[in-house]
């Protein structure tokens, strides 16, 4: 008697599965060193080399890392308010703010993975169902979604020769502005968006359409919530609590750096709040490139925004890098600070759900 020698679809799925998991810790490693290998070979490396050690004022870099500790902290309370509304009990700040730098120390080690974290951290800790954790967390995110494309908005408005510039000085920039004024192309994405629609609707029993639709709705109710939760006014307060904090870590290293400083005192850029403005949201928009915390594409595309406004590459590179390093930094010791929170707090985590469990 023959044995079939084809793998079964279950060993078929598991390979894939494997290939999927190496390409989503490859991929973000390559595209980081990638960038970060063409940064270094476009620049002056010893002529940043050269600003790092002499000329960088770390007392706004330390202002810069307060902000960043800040900002999670304010993240933290905001995603709280959410968390109550879906039905999940209050969490005490220290540990909403630990759920927060968990969350962004991991992202330095993996994109996303400290998403998946926080949920699985308040999941454990509160003994509440994940999937109603990490609906709260995908409407967490929607919200920064539109932060982001409202900022976008206003910085086209109050900086648009510096995005004129942009357009006109880089291919990419030609590009994107001959695709948005493609009227071919919007025919196309209607199109696409249509025939997405109809294979939704002709396939929707099957367990890959399923599943994208659970998660959309689960992106809806973790967002809509919003809508009809208590506490709405604080939970937009702390979202532009959340975003200037933002602004204003790209805003202090201005002062940190001499060819930076120029920018705030120059009489075209009041107090360098527009470069600063073009710089926060270029850096903003490059995290969306999948890389280990922003490494590479937030430090070409800041370089990017600072040569807007005349800063040379070298410059901008050590403008992006230290900024970048001592954010990480930062992140990796509030990370630490984490780790040891949750230890200490086990036991009285344990003794709540226990308490939870008699409850039921």
């Amino acid at each position: 008697m023959q044995t079939s020698t084809h793998p079964s679809p279950v060993s078929r799925r598991s390979r894939f599965e494997i290939v999927g998991r190496v390409l989503k810790v490859i991929l973000p490693l390559a595209v980081s060193a990638g960038l970060i290998l063409w940064l270094f070979h476009k620049v002056n490396i010893h002529q940043v080399e050269s600003i790092i050690k002499q000329g960088v004022d770390y007392r706004y870099i330390i202002a810069m890392m307060v902000l960043t500790v800040l900002s999670h902290i304010i993240r933290g309370i905001r995603w709280g308010i959410q968390l109550r509304a879906a039905g999940i009990p209050r969490i005490p700040v220290v540990a909403e703010s630990v759920s927060i730098f968990g969350a962004y120390a991991l992202n330095l080690v993996f994109p996303f993975l400290g998403e998946a974290w926080r949920c699985v951290y308040i999941t454990r800790r509160e003994g509440c169902k994940l999937s109603t954790v990490v609906g709260t967390d995908l409407g967490d995110r929607a919200s920064d979604g539109i932060m982001i494309f409202l900022i976008i908005i206003l910085t086209l408005f109050v900086a648009h020769p510096a995005m004129d510039r942009f357009l006109d000085r880089y291919p990419i920039g030609e590009d994107i502005q001959r695709v948005m004024t493609d009227g071919g192309m919007w025919v196309i994405v209607i199109a696409v968006i249509v025939m997405l629609v109809v294979c939704d609707y002709c396939f929707r029993n099957t367990s890959f359409v399923k599943g994208i639709n659970t998660s959309i709705i689960r992106i809806w109710d973790g967002f809509k919530v919003l809508f009809h939760m208590k506490g709405t006014g604080l939970y937009l307060i702390l979202t532009l609590g959340i975003w200037i904090c933002y602004f204003f870590e790209a805003y202090v290293c201005f002062f940190a750096f001499p060819f930076t400083r120029e920018l705030v005192t120059h009489s075209a850029y009041p107090l360098g709040l527009v470069p600063g403005l073009v710089v926060f949201v270029f850096g903003s928009c490059s995290m969306a490139v999948p890389s280990n915390g922003g490494l590479g594409p937030w430090n070409i595309a800041v370089m990017f925004a600072l040569s807007l406004f005349g800063i040379s590459d070298s410059d901008g590179a050590a403008y992006s890098i230290v900024c970048w390093s001592f954010q990480a930094i930062i992140l990796v010791a509030t990370g630490i600070f984490s780790a040891f929170y949750i230890m200490a707090s086990r036991r009285n985590v344990k003794r709540r759900q226990a308490r939870i469990r008699n409850n039921q």
